[in-house]
């Protein structure tokens, strides 16, 4: 019997995904449109692959076999057609990364863009995740993150500097308010904090405790306004209505323009720089290795 190599992948992205709706997603079709394909490859294997209830799909014994069977084929199979972008004059493809919004909307972009304007023919999908991705499970070729949560089984290529953290404040809320000494004082203060959507909380504030070198002080003001994106926090302090904590990397143009200043200097916390990770696997890729050219840090 011969199968179609695309509804066999279809089959493999909603096992990884154990969800018709993000499978969906993920190709670019409609949810009714993939239940069928897979359906219809049931039908022709006459073998039930999938256990779907109304919110999670699940692998039935023979469709665990068979995807343990097809996917290291499958994706060795892409991985030799993606290999042939080395012989074409400009290269084609698709990349997929997943990294935060301060990652790829402030760190990274400059060089994403150029990457763009050199290879026109590639299609980047760019998805900003505050959560930890699993990139294998959710087809991207590229994570962003923080050093210290780069997954230990994956290769890691730093691409920025240490991430330093500034509280900032702009002049005319200083105007009507002290500037606070010391972290704890924040609870007097207007403070604009960050949701994390894939957390489903609000993001602490961490500060170096300069008194004690080895200790962290994490704090939680009572926030006066609350966003899901840091760009609407940055506007927010900038327009006076509350302090805010941010990247330095993110503000370097307010502080030189004057639009904010920083407080709390002595507290200022430092995390490890973010690292792109990916399975070693895809390496051996020419059109992979130069998007890792194009981002990794140059000495």
């Amino acid at each position: 019997m011969s199968e179609n190599l695309d509804d066999l992948k279809a089959f493999l992205i909603v096992a990884r995904s154990g969800s018709f709706t993000k499978a969906a997603g993920q190709m670019g079709v409609s949810q009714s449109a993939l239940s069928y394909t897979i359906k219809m490859l049931e039908q022709r294997l006459d073998i039930k692959l999938l256990h779907r209830t109304t919110r999670s799909v699940s692998l039935t014994q023979e469709g665990e076999q068979l995807f343990n069977d097809i996917e290291p084929l499958i994706n060795g199979i892409e991985q030799k057609l993606n290999n042939l972008n080395y012989f074409r004059e400009n290269p084609r493809g698709q990349l997929r990364i997943n990294g935060t919004e301060i990652s790829l909307n402030v760190l990274l972009w400059d060089k994403l863009s150029k990457f763009m304007r050199d290879y026109p023919d590639v299609q980047l999908e760019l998805t900003m995740d505050y959560a930890f991705a699993d990139i294998v499970k959710d087809r991207y070729d590229i994570g962003i993150r923080l050093g210290d949560a780069v997954h230990k089984d994956m290769i890691s290529v730093r691409v920025s500097d240490e991430l330093e953290m500034l509280t900032l404040a702009a002049p005319q809320y200083l105007e009507h308010f002290s500037v606070p000494e010391t972290p704890r004082e924040l609870d007097h203060h207007r403070c604009i904090g960050l949701r994390l959507p894939s957390h489903e909380r609000i993001q602490s504030w961490e500060f170096h405790d300069f008194k004690e070198p080895n200790k962290t002080l994490t704090i939680n003001p009572e926030y006066s306004l609350i966003v899901s994106h840091a760009r609407l926090q940055l506007k927010a302090g900038v327009e006076g209505h509350g302090l805010v904590w941010l990247p330095k990397v993110m503000v370097e143009d307010e502080l030189k323009s004057g639009k904010l200043v920083t407080i709390l200097d002595d507290w200022n916390m430092r995390y490890s720089p973010y690292y792109m990770y990916y399975p070693s696997r895809r390496e051996s890729s020419p059109l992979f290795r130069l998007l890792i050219d194009a981002l990794r840090l140059c000495p």
